[in-house]
């Protein structure tokens, strides 16, 4: 996708899929961090959040009292997350770079990387992996979500019909807002030997079971009842 197709994903995201900054997200229509408790105290800590989107995430960690550094590829969507952090007075720092471009952030300095619904969008996933390595302290951890690569075969717009092979590995499109979204298939296998690689060890792998409540998302479909919609993975950093 081209820098203006983000902004105007972004923009529909903004109009459409927008959630409160009361708690760390993970996805929509999922549990939040309340139930899943993934994180913890993050008070005094520096986090990074990456791909942080509209910055949602990122305010809920400045208000819990974290040192939080967040970056995005889209411009419209930094200038969104810094609306955000003024209106609820906190202090982020932000940066417009390539996911795997984090030379700004100093090796071994951060306690914690959070990446939600964004590592599917990479054009290379493991030169991200590898960064977040180079940035975290050891035994630190890499909080990430992504699409389930099983509700990447279903069919995009009704039912639990496959539509394409778990054996087919190129990246799979889908409409949001009227625009054509690439996303990276990431097996669950795949992204465990990716962290392994990169010198992570995965002690959290979370499929989450669907919670809509009252008022879905616009991304939700009623395959994910049957499906998970969402697939969870909390990594620390081995070695120095």
């Amino acid at each position: 996708m081209t820098t203006g197709d983000w902004d105007r994903l972004s923009a529909w995201y903004a109009d459409n899929v927008e959630t409160p900054t009361d708690v760390i997200r993970y996805g929509t229509d999922i549990a939040t961090e309340v139930h899943l408790r993934l994180i913890g105290d993050v008070r005094g800590k520096r986090v990074v959040d990456l791909g942080c989107g509209s910055g949602r995430n990122a305010v809920v960690l400045a208000r819990q009292g974290a040192k939080v550094i967040a970056v995005d590829t889209s411009a419209d969507q930094l200038a969104r997350a810094r609306t955000h952090a003024e209106e609820a007075e906190v202090k982020v720092e932000y940066h417009r770079a390539d996911l795997a471009d984090l030379a700004f952030v100093t090796t071994t300095s951060v306690d914690l990387v959070l990446c939600t619904q964004a590592l599917q969008y990479a054009e290379d996933p493991n030169r991200v992996l590898r960064q977040v390595h180079r940035i975290l302290r050891t035994d630190a951890p890499f909080v990430l979500s992504v699409p389930h690569p099983v509700a990447q075969l279903l069919d995009p717009v009704g039912g639990l019909q496959i539509r394409r092979s778990w054996f087919d590995r190129r990246p799979v499109s889908r409409e949001l807002g009227g625009l054509t979204v690439s996303e990276h298939r990431l097996t669950t296998a795949g992204l465990f030997t990716s962290l392994h690689r990169a010198n992570f060890a995965v002690d959290v792998l979370l499929e989450p079971e669907p919670e809509p409540g009252d008022h879905p998302s616009p991304l939700w479909r009623e395959a994910f009842r049957h499906v998970p919609s969402t697939v969870i993975v909390r990594g620390r950093k081995l070695g120095s």
